[in-house]
């Protein structure tokens, strides 16, 4: 059930993620660096729908996360990128080319074999004090200098680094929405009165804004690229290290996993970097050149 939700998650994300890239790429990076950005652009139907796409993925995540682990969940929503580009190619006017769908085929297969080999078990319903600390005082210093050195950069470089930072900071959040989600069992207001729900606002309100900016950058390739690839790498980190969540104990199955995890991360990488043209827009070789002169 967890898959299912998960996978449900990626869709409404990868809806979201092209509504909201449509609209943030018609500011300017000033104006994406002012305070209130986040509301200027709520004023946007558009935006607004993306947003909501992206309220429907949250809450399938965290019922996810509630059941699943986090080395499972957020790896399978990676497959939004495998969704988002062909989205965006259709709302946008453009085409799926070849090499989209063999690195949808490296996505979705590197995840399979990543999920059956790496057979992940075991893990705890909280995190450590000692295991949170250390983990928002990394994130913090790791995002701000991506955040920082995206500054004055070209477009596809800030998306990137940019889009770097939010994906961490997506991980964290999605370590965090798990840790809230288990205190239900506790009662709603259990969940009011601890502190990760609090710590969840936080973080999540710094990755939309971060993720805003590396969008608004019109660098969609880049952008989710570096979001979709940091954010199960992060969780993966997470469960691992502070979740105590286990993979493949197995030497080779552990090389294995990590193999296809890999393959996972390249696929993502190169189907989002694709340069799709738009439909209707490109000629066939043969004939530009033809009409080309001399």
């Amino acid at each position: 059930m967890d898959v299912v939700l998960a996978l449900a998650a990626a869709l409404c994300f990868s809806l979201g993620t092209v509504l909201q890239q449509q609209v943030a790429a018609t500011a300017s990076e000033a104006e994406a660096r002012r305070a209130g950005f986040l509301l200027r652009l709520a004023r946007r139907p558009r935006w607004l729908a993306g947003i909501g796409a992206d309220a429907l993925g949250f809450v399938a995540q965290a019922a996810a996360l509630g059941i699943g682990r986090l080395v499972v969940v957020q790896p399978l929503l990676s497959t939004s990128v495998v969704f988002s580009l062909p989205l965006s190619a259709r709302l946008g006017g453009r085409r799926v080319v070849r090499r989209d769908m063999i690195a949808a085929l490296a996505v979705t297969g590197g995840l399979a074999v990543f999920l059956v080999v790496a057979d992940p078990t075991g893990g705890r319903e909280d995190a450590t004090a000692a295991a949170w600390i250390v983990s928002f005082a990394v994130t913090a210093v790791v995002c701000a200098a991506l955040a920082l050195a995206g500054r004055g950069r070209p477009p596809a470089a800030r998306a990137g680094l940019i889009g770097a930072a939010s994906g961490i900071l997506f991980g964290l959040s999605a370590a965090l929405t798990k840790a809230t989600v288990e205190r239900l069992d506790d009662g709603v207001l259990e969940v009011f009165a601890d502190w990760h729900l609090y710590a969840l606002v936080v973080v999540g309100y710094a990755s939309m804004s971060l993720s805003q900016r590396s969008l608004q950058t019109g660098a969609l390739a880049p952008a989710v690229a570096t979001q979709m690839s940091f954010d199960p790498i992060t969780s993966l980190l997470l469960g691992t290290l502070a979740f105590d969540e286990t993979v493949h104990e197995d030497t080779l199955g552990l090389v294995a996993a990590l193999a296809a995890f890999a393959v996972m991360i390249a696929g993502i990488v190169t189907l989002a970097a694709s340069e799709q043209e738009p439909a209707g827009t490109q000629e066939p070789a043969d004939r530009r050149a033809a009409e080309a002169p001399g």
